[in-house]
């Protein structure tokens, strides 16, 4: 289709995705239940992403033989404009949308995009990502989860760590060795594993807010099709450094477009409500915190418009999610500085949902690659300053002293 939509059309298509939202984006109601393994918000999810499917609004600018809608880019952000208006129904997929889909949808082949894609939009497929090991977070290029060849199958050993939702999830894609004798980068291959696999064991990582949305994922001789290499043998880490823009995009960016400030309205109601708006002191760190959202929103659109432009998404992503992080920062402080003691103590659950909030904000620093490691691609790769001194480069895998090759 050409990228230019009438304004009749533009207004019909807009009015198509309110209507829509009216009827289905409704909040997600837990009647106080924290659902701690997020099992009710992901079935929301999926409920929602179906009618979505149905209704003709899901996976817009994906090609229709995959099971999108075909559409144009000025499509996508008409409904991304349109629902930031509304509350959210897909946090818990935004693995699955923002970073598994367009990896398969980018560097799938046919076959892969013809058996996986379609499902994947509607979510009657969830997906989850496995990068993180024990003793490869940061570097993750210094994992030692292996895969090896045999015959018509890959075979997979090794341990993931901090892996989201892997419990409900139905695929996962994963980066191992498939080649120890090459420099620690160039060795690594991606793979799509179904999470059902015997000998893949999901165990959960209790949080500090409550949640068992992490887990740990094990595996002994998993079994995957030959056919489940995403993208070329020994190019992983190419892949994966894709994977992990993608990743920045979707924590940084979320679901929606346009102008947002939700947190700090939010915020400016609860003051308003306990009679402490009038505050000057307070109207001050209000105002900040909704000029740094404002500032994140400009630049989220700027990025989403890169994505609309089919780029993959590039360093710039970085600043986004750190900007992210920042601001949450910034929210958990006031928050709990409005909120008061109740936040802490509290005698109706409106306070647990403060406290989890609050808890829960400090992974924003650490999910898809920690604060420290956004500075360091921007520094190096947005303005050009020289790289830290690595002492591996080069070096062999199987000859580096690290994790359990130390012995």
């Amino acid at each position: 289709m050409s990228d230019a939509l009438t304004p009749e059309n533009a207004e019909a298509f807009r009015t198509r995705c309110r209507e829509f939202l009216d009827e289905h984006a409704t909040g997600i109601h837990l009647a106080g239940d924290p659902d701690t393994r997020g099992a009710k918000r992901l079935e929301a999810a999926k409920v929602f992403m179906q009618a979505a499917t149905g209704a003709g609004l899901a996976g817009l600018t994906y090609p229709t033989e995959y099971g999108g809608q075909g559409l144009d880019r000025q499509h996508d952000l008409i409904w991304r404009e349109e629902y930031a208006k509304y509350p959210s129904m897909t946090n818990e997929l935004t693995i699955s949308h923002g970073m598994c889909l367009p990896m398969v949808a980018e560097y799938g082949s046919h076959e892969q995009k013809s058996a996986f894609m379609a499902d994947q939009i509607s979510a009657r497929s969830v997906w989850c990502q496995m990068f993180s090991e024990p003793d490869a977070g940061s570097d993750v290029a210094s994992l030692q989860t292996k895969a090896e060849r045999d015959g018509d199958t890959w075979v997979i050993n090794g341990q993931k760590v901090w892996t989201t939702l892997a419990h409900v999830s139905d695929y996962g894609v994963i980066i191992a060795r498939t080649n120890p004798d090459v420099a620690k980068h160039a060795g690594i291959s991606m793979f799509i594993v179904p999470m059902d696999a015997p000998g893949i064991e999901t165990r959960a990582i209790h949080q500090i807010d409550g949640g068992l949305h992490f887990n740990e994922v094990f595996f002994t001789d998993v079994e995957v099709p030959a056919d489940h290499l995403l993208g070329e043998l020994n190019n992983g880490w190419n892949m994966a450094t894709a994977m992990l823009m993608y990743e920045r995009v979707a924590i940084g960016t979320g679901t929606t477009s346009g102008i947002s400030t939700s947190l700090s309205d939010g915020l400016i109601e609860e003051a308003t409500k306990r009679g402490t708006i009038t505050d000057p002191v307070l109207r001050q760190k209000l105002m900040k915190l909704r000029a740094l959202e404002t500032t994140a929103a400009l630049v989220r659109m700027r990025t989403r418009a890169e994505l609309q432009a089919g780029k993959t998404p590039g360093p710039g992503g970085s600043l986004t999610k750190l900007n992210s992080t920042a601001i949450m920062d910034v929210y958990r402080s006031l928050s709990l500085e409005i909120v008061g003691p109740a936040s802490v103590a509290w005698d109706d659950p409106s306070g647990a949902t403060w406290q989890r909030v609050a808890v829960g904000s400090f992974m924003g620093g650490i999910a898809g690659g920690t604060n420290e490691i956004q500075r360091n691609i921007i520094g190096d790769r947005v303005l050009g300053l020289p790289r830290d001194i690595s002492v591996d480069k080069g070096v062999p895998f199987n000859e580096l002293k690290l994790g359990t090759q130390r012995n």
